[in-house]
C-alpha cells in the first residue's frame, strides 16, 4: 500500500512537471523576442500580425451595438466562468463532495498562479500592443491600453483558460460549455483590437499547463485538509440537533451510498452526485476502490 501511494505521488509530480515544462516551452516559442531585448517588441509582420489585420478588418464596420457587445463580452465571459466555478463549489459543498470542494479551490489557486506568471512574462517580454504598432490595421474597437501595459501574453485568455480547463477536468460534462467560453474570450481580445493571436494562444497554453500541474500536485493534500471542514459543515447544516447522527460525507475515492438512511434523509440533504472522472483521486482511495480508478492521469 505504501509502495502504491509512493508511485502515485511520483506519477503526479512527474505529470505536474511535464505539464509545466510543456507550457513553458510553448510560451517561450510563441514569445516574439524572449528576454533581454533592447526595447519593447514590435510585431509588425508575420502570421500573427496578418491574422490580427484580418480579424480587426472583419469587424471594423460592425454597428455600434455589436462593438459595445464585444467589449462587454470580453469581461462577461470571465464573470460567467467564475460563476460556474462558484456554482460547482457550492453544489459540492452541499453534497458533502470533498473532492469537488478541494478541486474547485485548486482551480482557483491554479488560475491565480497562472495570472501571476502571465504578469511576470509581460514584464520580461515587453511586447507593444498591436493597436499601437501594426501598420495598415483597422482601428481597434476597444480603447488601446496605455504604454507599459504590455501585450504578451493575454491576461484575459489566461484567466478564461485556467477556469475552463480546470472545470472541464473536474466536471467533464461542463467541458462543452466552459471550453467554448474560453475560446470566445480569447478570440474577442483579438476582435476588439488589443491582442495578437499569438498573445491569446500563449495565455491559453500557460493557463492550461499551470492549472493541470496544480490539480495533479495539490488536490490530494487539499482533500485531506478540507475533509474535516466539509464533514462538520454538512453535519451542522443537515442535522443541527444531532437526531440523525453523523452525516455521510463523500470521502476521497468514494461517494456516499444512496439517499435512504435508517431514519430517512434529513431535510435539505442532497443525493450524492454520480461519479465523474477525477484525475486527483488515485492515491486517496482505499485498496478496494482501485478497480474503479480512471487511467487518464
Amino acid at each position: 500500500m505504501k509502495t502504491d501511494a509512493g508511485n502515485n505521488l511520483r506519477n503526479r509530480l512527474l505529470g505536474s512537471t511535464v505539464s509545466l515544462g510543456l507550457g513553458a516551452g510553448v510560451v517561450a516559442w510563441l514569445s516574439p523576442e524572449g528576454t533581454g531585448g533592447a526595447g519593447p517588441a514590435k510585431v509588425v509582420e508575420g502570421a500573427s500580425a496578418s491574422g490580427y489585420r484580418s480579424v480587426t478588418e472583419a469587424v471594423a464596420n460592425a454597428p455600434w451595438w455589436a462593438s459595445t457587445a464585444m467589449e462587454i463580452a470580453t469581461d462577461g465571459t470571465l464573470v460567467l466562468l467564475g460563476l460556474i466555478l462558484v456554482g460547482v463549489w457550492w453544489t459540492a459543498l452541499r453534497r458533502g463532495d470533498v473532492r469537488g470542494v478541494a478541486g474547485t479551490v485548486m482551480i482557483g489557486v491554479g488560475t491565480v498562479a497562472a495570472y501571476a506568471i502571465s504578469e511576470t512574462v509581460k514584464l520580461m517580454v515587453t511586447e507593444e500592443r498591436p493597436c499601437r504598432v501594426v501598420p495598415g490595421a483597422a482601428a481597434a474597437i476597444a480603447e488601446c491600453p496605455e504604454v507599459g501595459d504590455w501585450s504578451f501574453p493575454s491576461n484575459h485568455a489566461t484567466l478564461a483558460a485556467g477556469l475552463a480547463v480546470g472545470l472541464a477536468l473536474l466536471r467533464p460534462r461542463l467541458a462543452a460549455l466552459t471550453l467554448p467560453l474560453a475560446a470566445v474570450a480569447a478570440l474577442l481580445r483579438v476582435m476588439v483590437g488589443v491582442h495578437y493571436p499569438h498573445d491569446v494562444l500563449a495565455g491559453v497554453i500557460l493557463a492550461a499547463g499551470v492549472v493541470v500541474a496544480v490539480l495533479l500536485a495539490l488536490t490530494p493534500p487539499a482533500v485531506r485538509l478540507v475533509s474535516p471542514l466539509v464533514e462538520r459543515l454538512g453535519r451542522n447544516d443537515s442535522d443541527p440537533e444531532g437526531r440523525y447522527g453523523r452525516r455521510p460525507v463523500a470521502a476521497a475515492g468514494r461517494h456516499r451510498a444512496g439517499p435512504s438512511l435508517q431514519h430517512g434523509r434529513p431535510m435539505g440533504d442532497l443525493p450524492a452526485e454520480p461519479h465523474h472522472f477525477d484525475p486527483f483521486r488515485a492515491d486517496l482511495s482505499q485498496a478496494s476502490d482501485n478497480g474503479r480508478h480512471s487511467g487518464r492521469f
